[in-house]
């Protein structure tokens, strides 16, 4: 392997040791003030130390009102910021960089976390039950424009605890059916306001949100996961999927943000984010991010044909914590079993 072993030096990005990313992977760890546990420490460490060049912290929730996952660690508090500090650390001792995901749920969290009605674009119940509790995710309550601002604050401040307690940069989760994807996508979007309706609408909360963060942190420390498909609430695909991505990554890339992570939710790479970065690459000069289901042979071609900047790898890192160091010294990769998903390893 050479290319995945190589630093990242791009203008518009921060400096990496290499071209693996652990993907973020709710694990369900945290304690019961939503703060990292010591296997959590040692679970990210281990990574680092193992030669990731950079690690995505599991989904952390911005707020309580985002809330619909067990045991989520949380950033809602200058407290929370400070309990990752050691994770943090022990990360930057390894030679690693570390960004935290920065997350609301939407209509996907349910009120047995939170207290009250989940929030959204819509006040449609999104289908199926919360994946948690086996519970029906209950009627949303359509955020009114004049809230917006109100979230987009949440997700400023958030960021900016993360990069005070050392985090080297921040992921919005734009993805996967969550809050932020209920506004971009036409499946869940029925608004008739501003952010409804027109391809334009529907970007209109992700780009202001976008602009107020670059304004307060720098945008080369922010990150972007936006995803081709779905795995929660009945969502599947972007309608007007070429227009979409014409008019917001060219947006996106005017803000200044650093990075488009490009999520397949563990399905096939070349039908689903593969495809999507194809779209995407004549439109951005940034550094994109994507992988998942690619063997290292796969990536490897990924990044010589410049489409992707850096891959990233989820199951393929549980089961392997030392995966760059393996890549590195020619070692088979072992596979990734569901029993894995137990504990923190």
């Amino acid at each position: 392997m050479t290319k995945l072993l190589e630093p990242l030096r791009h203008p518009g990005f921060i400096d990496l040791r290499n071209r693996t990313v652990m993907s973020a992977m709710s694990r369900s760890s945290a304690d019961e003030n939503h703060c990292p546990t010591d296997a959590m420490l040692a679970y990210y460490a281990r990574r680092a130390q193992g030669g990731a060049g950079l690690i995505l912290t599991e989904g952390t929730l911005i707020d309580k009102s985002g809330d619909g996952w067990n045991n989520a660690p949380y950033i809602a508090t200058e407290a929370h910021a400070k309990a990752w500090r050691p994770v943090v650390d022990a990360v930057h001792q390894a030679g690693g960089a570390i960004a935290w995901e920065l997350w609301h749920m939407g209509r996907i969290s349910h009120s047995d976390y939170t207290g009250n009605a989940p929030v959204s674009s819509t006040n449609v119940a999104a289908a199926g039950v919360n994946r948690q509790n086996n519970k029906d995710y209950g009627t949303p309550r359509a955020l009114a424009a004049d809230e917006l601002p109100q979230v987009t604050g949440l997700f400023v401040d958030a960021a900016k605890r993360a990069l005070d307690a050392g985090f080297d940069a921040v992921e919005l989760h734009a993805g996967h059916g969550y809050l932020i994807d209920q506004f971009l996508d036409a499946k869940v979007n029925d608004r008739t306001d501003a952010y409804g309706g027109s391809v334009e609408n529907r970007c209109r909360f992700l780009l202001e949100l976008v602009e107020t963060l670059t304004k307060a942190v720098p945008g080369s420390h922010v990150i972007a996961l936006i995803s081709h498909s779905r795995a929660m609430g009945g969502i599947y695909e972007w309608d007007e999927l070429d227009a979409m991505i014409a008019y917001l990554v060219p947006a996106l890339q005017q803000l200044g943000m650093g990075a488009l992570d490009v999520s397949c939710a563990n399905s096939n790479y070349f039908e689903t984010s593969g495809r999507m970065v194809r779209k995407i690459r004549p439109h951005w000069s940034g550094v994109i991010m994507a992988g998942a289901s690619l063997t290292p042979e796969e990536a490897e071609s990924e990044l010589d044909s410049g489409m992707i900047d850096l891959v990233t790898w989820g199951r393929a890192f549980i089961a392997n914590p030392d995966l760059a160091e393996k890549l590195r010294d020619g070692t088979p990769l072992a596979a990734f079993e569901e029993a894995m998903r137990g504990t923190l390893v």
